[in-house]
């Protein structure tokens, strides 16, 4: 059976063949929701991508790929689609490791930003036509492949930032349609009227709209800086992959920790000159 399990791509076994964890019975498909077992299979998943990255490690490094872009100067935070929608249990687009680790990572970013006055943007998404079969929807065609119009504008619960990371004033609320937070939106010129270099993206999903977000960003012109605890998903593996590949191509993937420091640190610098 035709299988896509990554360390066979990256090794080059045909397609064909059967895979070796396959036989150790692995699944039929990797699978990782048994029936009272998906922790166990969450962690066999992690492990071969933790491998196949080691493996792809060499060749990208080889070929010129993984360099640092680096902190710049003048540092934003960017959170992406972290309202109750995403973030509260029960909805279409609700994500794992939300309370163990993005929102208290978050909130360690928040307090960072705010302690030493550096820009945040809170990123939503909502729509105000949801009937699949009107014209004018704001929509466009999204709503072919994911459930969009579960996120009206009337239900503001929906879309409104969680309230553990809630805005506060003075800090930037975005509604976007697309999964780019750049795509049709202000978000590029008000960072660059705020002067920012730097931006540190979290949210969800690593898949969609944190990884377009990420890629627009650096096109746009800024560094682009993946808060590693603080951007999730719905199914095992889409992190981890996600982060390796943007990290070989289009950001620096750094530890909350790193980021908290240098959030701290730009404002010492600041005051120091």
């Amino acid at each position: 059976m035709p299988h896509s399990c990554i360390l066979c791509i990256n090794r080059r076994r045909p397609a064909t063949s059967l895979c070796p964890r396959l036989r150790r019975g692995f699944g039929p498909h990797h699978r990782v929701h048994g029936e009272g077992d998906g922790a166990m299979q969450t962690d066999k998943l992690r492990e071969m991508l933790k491998q196949a990255f080691d493996e792809s490690t060499r060749i990208y490094q080889e070929r010129g790929f993984q360099r640092r872009i680096g902190f710049g100067k003048k540092p934003a935070l960017v959170s992406v689609d972290l309202a109750n929608a995403w973030t509260r249990p029960g909805n279409p687009f609700t994500c794992e490791n939300i309370d163990e680790e993005i929102i208290p990572g978050m909130q360690r970013l928040l307090k960072a930003c705010r302690d030493n006055g550096h820009p945040v943007v809170h990123i939503t998404t909502a729509y105000q036509i949801t009937d699949r079969n009107d014209p004018n929807s704001d929509m466009g065609l999204w709503h072919h492949k994911i459930p969009v119009e579960a996120v009206n504008l009337k239900d503001e619960h929906l879309w409104a930032i969680d309230s553990r990371i809630a805005p506060i004033k003075g800090e930037y609320v975005l509604m976007k349609k697309r999964a780019s937070a750049f795509s049709g939106t202000p978000l590029a010129g008000y960072l660059r009227s705020a002067g920012v270099d730097t931006i540190l993206v979290t949210g969800v999903t690593a898949t969609a709209c944190v990884r377009t977000t990420i890629c627009d960003g650096l096109a746009e012109g800024f560094r682009t800086i993946a808060v590693k605890e603080c951007i999730g998903d719905r199914v095992p593996g889409a992190v981890e992959w996600n982060l390796f590949d943007i990290d070989a191509k289009f950001a620096d993937v750094e530890p909350v920790d790193a980021c908290v420091a240098y959030l701290n640190s730009v404002k010492r610098h600041n005051t120091a000159g």
